[in-house]
């Protein structure tokens, strides 16, 4: 009965906000009285016209995967270099003004470039969404690195633990607490470029579709779009709150057993 209850509060947090936005909109837009706001009857009828059809295939599944490309690739090249980075500290400090550098480029900057070299295929998007989500996540990883703990490092080092041995079980576990904390920050962005880039001479996709209903002036369905995406990246974050849990388990229960809870 209590675990019934606590599922009841949580859900009751997790949606009531939104619940209460949504009946906000409903209040001020009924009537029809603002074009650019229409009433949500309309944004409903509108979406499910629009996105249980075709655009399912021919838009959301394409950004779906160049969403899963990009922030998969900023993943791997974050770890791999936070790895060797927070692992070296000449190599870091060489690298670090190149890297700060290239940092406080703003990724949608970097679009007309990449378009120049690599077109305007799928290759351009992904790679967009690979240049701007691959910080956090980098950089995290060099924190995580940097902070294993100097016992646990000496004690690794007298049972022999070096190389690939040394980095899976100690490294890796030690900072993947930072780790994940940079993939989540890495996820919200990574959805952000995703749009941007298909928003840029694309024939496909979330980003392309909002644009077009919005030159095309459907008004409706430009806001169903956008909605949808809302959906998109609440879902996401749901998935990686699971997996978050999943991985940390161990973390979680340590850092509670020290709180004495």
């Amino acid at each position: 009965m209590r675990m019934l209850a606590a599922g009841a509060v949580r859900l009751a947090y997790l949606l009531g906000l939104p619940a209460a936005l949504l009946a906000l909109w409903g209040v001020v837009t009924a009537g029809d009285r603002y074009l650019y706001y229409p009433p949500l009857n309309e944004i409903a009828a509108a979406f499910g016209e629009t996105w249980f059809s075709t655009r399912l295939a021919d838009d959301v599944l394409p950004s779906l995967g160049r969403l899963a490309a990009g922030y998969s690739g900023a993943v791997l090249a974050g770890v791999a270099l936070g790895v060797l980075l927070g692992s070296r500290p000449r190599l870091r400090a060489l690298s670090e003004p190149a890297l700060e550098f290239c940092r406080a480029l703003p990724p949608p900057v970097l679009i007309p470039v990449l378009m120049l070299v690599a077109g305007i295929g799928d290759t351009m998007k992904i790679t967009v969404i690979v240049t701007g989500a691959v910080w956090p996540v980098l950089l995290n990883t060099v924190q995580g690195v940097r902070s294993v703990d100097e016992i646990l490092a000496d004690t690794a080092r007298c049972y022999g633990l070096t190389g690939a041995a040394r980095l899976r079980r100690l490294v890796l576990p030690a900072a993947s607490p930072a780790i994940v904390t940079g993939m989540r920050q890495a996820l919200s962005i990574a959805l952000i470029l995703m749009v941007i880039g298909e928003m840029f001479a694309s024939s496909s996709g979330l980003g392309f579709a909002i644009v077009q209903f919005q030159r095309g002036f459907a008004i409706p369905e430009m806001w169903s779009g956008i909605f949808l995406l809302g959906l998109v990246g609440f879902g996401l974050s749901l998935l990686f709150g699971l997996f978050e849990s999943r991985v940390l388990g161990w973390y979680r229960g340590l850092r509670n057993a020290t709180r004495g809870e």
